[in-house]
């Protein structure tokens, strides 16, 4: 099972990476924060002051098809804010 599902790279996120050292994901609904916190320890390199999560519900939907309304909703999910340490980095681009 993997924790981390992937990053949250949007305008608020980054600026609060460059301001405060912190960076968002998206995560696991059944993860914990200790297990957040040893994911992101293990996966980048840097050591963890803070985890914040967020559980978010499905939106829904309906849209209008020749067989009628059609009715839905969208996956719920988790998100996770991580403090890091001063003087620590998580580049996201150093890969691509």
């Amino acid at each position: 099972m993997s924790v981390l599902i992937k990053p949250i790279i949007t305008e608020k996120m980054t600026a609060d990476s460059e301001l405060f050292n912190r960076y968002g994901f998206y995560v696991d609904p059944s993860a914990n924060k200790l297990q957040i916190k040893e994911a992101v320890e293990a996966t980048y390199g840097v050591s963890v002051e803070k985890v914040r999560t967020m559980n978010y519900g499905p939106n829904r939907r309906s849209r209008y098809t020749k067989t009628g309304i059609q009715h839905g909703k969208t996956n719920a999910l988790k998100k996770a804010i991580v403090d890091v340490a001063e003087g620590d980095i998580i580049d996201f681009y150093s890969n691509l």
